[in-house]
């Protein structure tokens, strides 16, 4: 899959579910109602999806939400996608992003096993008031925590955690969360507040650039850069100069778009494609899906659809439009 714009598509992100037992301020508002859940694909649609994506190029796979330790089907949706061989014969990459609420060692090491390879996982506070007060709900951040060392303790390499950074709510907390960076040897990614919450309350006084957020934690433990992994890398990362393990990743769309080798395709529950995170047309597949298509004719459609891929998500414009949908709801 290559867009109008000469981008591969290399990695797809599959949501699995709308659902989430998080109310996070920067994603859902309280108010928000799931679809029905025959809107949503089910096990065997997702894998299938993933299975013409995977033929067509894709060799890293995505699980996402909504929240998609949620979905009674996981570890099947997981081992149907891992059970994929990827370009070349090569394993594929399965990955997903969680909350870490509902994780302990006895699901995780069912995920590795059904073909997992790593996790991503959300933590946007270590303080208990502040955590409760962001992600509005009755989770804890010690629950989290206990969730990181049982996903390290499963086997799952590399194991990130992610927090989104709101000013006037967690922006001095950034050096407190980068020691757990420090404490469990993973890498801490910073994300800018980008316009996917559901009131669309956004504005770019509540966004903490990049350059406040290093400046924030290098003064704390001075950091060294190493730059992106590879091209189509979100994250600019680096190393702490006095040698202790674990890595920053800042996540800057905002303040230093990376949209132009971005080699992402998005899927949502209810079988939208979307070109990119900030696309304001979506690619219907799910009449596709359950109308009798063929994988052909499913992998033109990604195809064509992929053609239309924006250049880039123009934030900044004045002209900038924020999707309809919230985060929570296309998927990570």
């Amino acid at each position: 899959m290559v867009d109008s714009h000469g981008r591969v598509i290399r990695d797809l992100r599959l949501s699995i579910t709308d659902r989430c037992n998080f109310r996070c301020v920067y994603c859902m508002d309280p108010g928000v109602r799931f679809m029905d859940r025959s809107e949503l694909l089910d096990a065997q649609e997702l894998v299938r999806v993933a299975r013409v994506c995977v033929g067509l190029g894709v060799d890293t796979v995505r699980v996402t939400g909504g929240e998609p330790t949620l979905h009674p089907d996981l570890e099947e949706i997981i081992g149907g996608v891992a059970g994929l061989a990827g370009p070349d014969g090569a394993a594929l990459d399965v990955a997903m992003t969680t909350n870490g609420s509902l994780m302990d060692e006895r699901r995780l090491t069912a995920w590795r096993r059904a073909g997992l390879r790593r996790i991503t996982i959300s933590i946007d506070s270590v303080d208990p008031r502040r955590f409760a007060s962001m992600t509005r709900s009755r989770t804890t951040s010690d629950r989290v925590l206990a969730g990181i060392e049982a996903a390290l303790a499963a086997g799952l390499r590399p194991v990130k955690l992610n927090a989104v950074v709101v000013r006037g709510y967690n922006e001095y907390e950034v050096v407190g969360l980068a020691e757990l960076a420090r404490r469990f040897a993973v890498e801490m990614r910073f994300i800018e507040f980008m316009p996917l919450d559901s009131r669309h309350e956004w504005s770019m006084n509540r966004v903490v650039p990049a350059t406040e957020i290093i400046a924030r934690i290098s003064a704390a433990h001075p950091l060294t850069p190493l730059g992106r992994e590879d091209e189509s890398s979100t994250s600019l990362v680096y190393e702490f100069a006095d040698g202790a393990p674990g890595r920053i990743g800042v996540i800057a769309p905002v303040s230093r778009p990376f949209c132009g080798a971005c080699s992402r395709l998005r899927v949502t529950a209810d079988g939208k494609v979307r070109p990119c995170l900030f696309s304001n047309t979506e690619w219907d597949l799910r009449p596709l899906l359950r109308g009798g298509a063929d994988d052909e004719q499913i992998a033109q459609f990604l195809v064509d659809a992929t053609w239309t891929k924006q250049s880039g998500h123009g934030i900044s414009s004045p002209r900038f439009t924020p999707p309809d949908r919230p985060m929570s709801a296309i998927g990570g």
